[in-house]
């Protein structure tokens, strides 16, 4: 039991340990890590201070114009739509591939091996191309003679490849198979050229020189620079260390507040804590012994052994348990690291090749050693030879300190059970919850290749089919509208007052392919010629506006004035994270990137996805057929929450195991000192179970005593976590109830075992006296 306490607790903590090895190494490995930062914007506006990534299309380059101490700056933008591919072919080798366009100092700045090419001039040329070493071999076969060639993009224009670069590590937050030029982006976006528009990254490398603080001093109000300020609307540039970004990515009130770093700091408590309870079972159980051992440390000392003597040879059996636990557990860590990765969407392997590993390892097991062997030893080796060998000896004086030991254990069982139900109700609630539109039977498909020009056709043949309902487009897609803008104008409109609209671009039909709920108005529609210059909004953006009744009113997004023909109930177009946002909607059917929505009848899903791909197959033949759920798309934006939670409910499970193991072994101490007390009420007529309550009654004291403890704890954590939602659950008085319930219960069946031995024994046996 020993050997097997410690051998979960050793298993888990390396499991975990390699989780957050791998999470503090991302985006850590490029040369000029130290002088590389993410450009980021606090805006002051309607009350309000918000803190985005999104920002400027020409913020990158007029940075390095004007602010001599940047060396390099590029920016970063999608090429499709986020989550979506991107088509190429070459001689009717047809794939999808990801990827981005940045700037021409991107390949300076980051450390992405350029195997062929130069890597500064790559990217200048229009319609020039960086590919991967892997996308490089599958549309010609080899990555040397590449450069130079050409490679069909969407099956609209041609591409040369500029470069090859070594295909992205899994430790970069930042995956793609090829990189497009920024002035391609510019020439085919015209609203990058308005300074109120964002939604691209900006990086900069700091020349070597340069001074961090003083960059940020300077770019602090460079946006002025571009566009009007006033005292109701301020926009402030700030730096974040690249390395940090993937780990620090949430904001609150602007700034920088946490991220994946807190579960990255959740599990590295969860790993120390995993590994002292193990260390804690040890020495209960060998506490619960040292009943049976008690003779022979009399007998030892009686004959001239030392304590020292003592304290080494305890030491050594320590030691030993641990190497044998340390061996099972790096087995059992082997056997379950590949559902570990399953979990995590990791590719992690034990580096059993690399010394550090083994180095990391050794201290592991010497402090394991240690710590598990440090109680017994010192306890054990006190014992005076005099009183054990008289029988007269007590092992009570250090009663408290184990029976604290237990407390602490079911008091982290209880905070991890709390926790896990917490965890489990709120990503229920995110998955149940109603986010304004209906998420069922819904279809998106990528706007690519002769989609573009063939969309109504597309739309036409579809709403035909009986399987399908309707057919609509969008810019992005329902789970991602990032693009912002706030040059809004209304009539009454406060000329100081400045709103940021999230806004979006869609075609027709699009309230009733999502079958959003309409609160006053109506749909685009065909029946008006004069919707082409019409707007929708959300409930959060009329009332931003001050319309009672919002129909009817004009308002001017740039320079575009057109009437608001309908107000939508909100509807929740980013994470739960977030509030929902004003939201302003024009009608562009000839948008030419984006997703195709598509409403399929119930239960006839796979009639409709054939039809779908018949249909793309005839009129974008040259494109593979893509689609994607609307519910697994959903689920993306939850991906951190669903790992953590998975990972939750694993190790609360390790750790009751293991804190039962404790009990047991408390259990059986008690048990074994208790055995004459035992039989003498059974020949005074107790019954066994009146003598399994009197064993077990102590212990459920120590649980509840660590329910009391951990409830408040389990409440502050929870509470803490549920704060980064702006959308949550109530933490119910039940879940406490339901883990304490569930703590006694365990315990109850734990100790229960050892209380019915102790119990059915033949009081003969037990009073009798060698």
């Amino acid at each position: 039991m020993n050997i097997a306490g410690l051998a979960l607790g050793i298993s888990c903590a390396l499991l975990i340990l390699l989780w957050v090895q791998d999470e503090l190494s991302v985006d850590r490995f490029h040369a000029n890590d130290g002088r590389l930062y993410q450009v980021y914007q606090r805006s002051y506006y309607d009350g309000k201070i918000v803190g985005a990534y999104h920002t400027q299309g020409l913020l990158a380059s007029e940075l390095k114009k004007n602010i001599p101490e940047i060396e390099y700056a590029s920016g970063m933008e999608y090429v499709a739509a986020p989550g979506t591919s991107s088509t190429f072919s070459v001689d009717g080798n047809i794939n999808k591939m990801t990827g981005f366009f940045v700037g021409a100092d991107f390949l300076s700045m980051f450390s992405y091996r350029v195997l062929h090419g130069d890597k500064q001039s790559a990217l200048t040329l229009p319609n020039s191309i960086a590919i991967s070493q892997q996308m490089a071999e599958n549309f010609f076969g080899t990555i040397t003679n590449v450069v130079g060639k050409t490679i069909r993009f969407e099956n609209k224009k041609d591409l040369q490849v500029t470069a090859v670069f070594e295909d992205i590590p899994t430790q970069s937050s930042q995956q793609f198979d090829f990189l497009m030029g920024w002035g391609d982006f510019v020439s085919e976006n015209a609203w990058v050229n308005n300074w109120g528009n964002t939604s691209p990254a900006t990086f900069v490398q700091l020349r070597a020189d340069a001074s961090r603080e003083q960059v940020a001093s300077k770019i602090k109000d460079f946006v002025h620079n571009y566009r009007d300020q006033s005292e109701s609307f301020r926009t402030e540039l700030a730096l974040q260390p690249y390395g940090e970004r993937y780990l620090h990515s949430s904001f609150k009130d602007g700034h920088i507040a946490g991220g994946r770093i807190e579960y990255v700091r959740l599990f590295s408590w969860v790993a120390a804590f995993v590994l002292l309870i193990a260390c804690i079972n040890f020495m209960n159980l060998a506490t619960a012994r040292s009943a049976k051992r008690a003779k022979e440390i009399g007998l030892r000392k009686t004959i001239g052994a030392s304590r020292l003597s003592l304290i080494r040879q305890f030491y050594m059996e320590a030691f030993l348990l641990t190497a044998c636990a340390f061996l099972v557990g790096l087995v059992l860590a082997f056997c379950l690291l590949p559902l570990f990765n399953q979990f995590t969407g990791k590719a992690l392997t034990l580096p059993l090749a690399e010394l550090g590993f083994w180095g990391a390892a050794l201290a592991l097991f010497m402090g394991i050693g240690l710590v598990a062997g440090s109680y017994p030893a010192l306890f054990l080796s006190s014992m005076r030879p005099i009183q054990v060998l008289k029988n007269n000896h007590s092992l009570g004086g250090a009663v408290f300190l184990r029976k604290g030991l237990v407390v602490f254990q079911f008091a982290l069982s209880v905070l991890l059970i709390v926790g896990m139900l917490v965890i489990y109700r709120q990503l229920n609630y995110i998955q149940t919850t109603h986010v304004g539109y209906d998420r069922e039977n819904l279809v998106y498909i990528p706007i690519e290749g002769d989609l573009v020009k063939n969309y109504q056709a597309f739309k036409a043949e579809a709403e035909n089919r009986p399987e399908i309902l309707s057919v609509s487009k969008m810019r992005n897609s329902p789970t991602f509208i990032e693009h912002h803008v706030d040059g809004i104008a209304w009539p009454g409109k406060d000329p100081n007052l400045t709103v940021s609209f999230a806004d979006a671009v869609v075609g027709y039909d699009f309230v009733e392919t999502l079958r959003l709920q309409l609160k006053e108005g109506r749909d685009f529609s065909r029946a008006f010629g004069a919707d082409s210059a019409a707007y929708l909004l959300n409930e959060t953006a009329a009332a931003r506006m001050g319309f009672e009744s919002a129909i009817g009113q004009t308002v001017d997004w740039g320079n575009r004035p057109g009437e608001i023909i309908g107000v939508l109930r909100d509807f929740h177009f980013t994470s739960f994270h977030q509030t929902i946002e004003p939201l302003i909607i024009r009608l562009d059917e000839n948008w030419s990137w984006g997703t195709i929505l598509v409403r399929t009848k119930a239960g006839r899903t796979k009639e409709a996805i054939a039809t779908l791909e018949q249909l793309c197959k005839t009129l974008n033949p040259k494109t593979p057929f893509s689609y994607q759920f609307s519910d697994l798309e959903f689920a993306k934006l939850y991906k951190n929450e669903a790992i953590v939670g998975k990972l939750s409910y694993s190790f609360a499970l390790f750790a009751i195991l293991i804190s039962c193991l404790g009990l047991f072994g408390l259990a059986a101490f008690t048990a074994e000192q208790r055995t004459k007390e035992v039989g003498i009420r059974k020949v005074l007529g107790a019954s066994v179970g009146n003598v399994v309550a009197l064993l077990s009654k102590d212990f459920v004291k120590l649980v509840l005593v660590a329910i009391a403890i951990a409830c408040p704890l389990a409440w502050w954590a929870m509470d803490s976590w549920l704060a980064g939602f702006a959308y949550r659950i109530n933490i119910e008085w039940w879940i406490f109830a339901l883990a304490g319930v569930a703590a006694v219960t365990i315990a109850l069946m734990t100790v229960s075992f050892q209380a019915i031995r102790a119990a059915i024994v033949n009081p003969v046996e037990s009073l009798r006296d060698e």
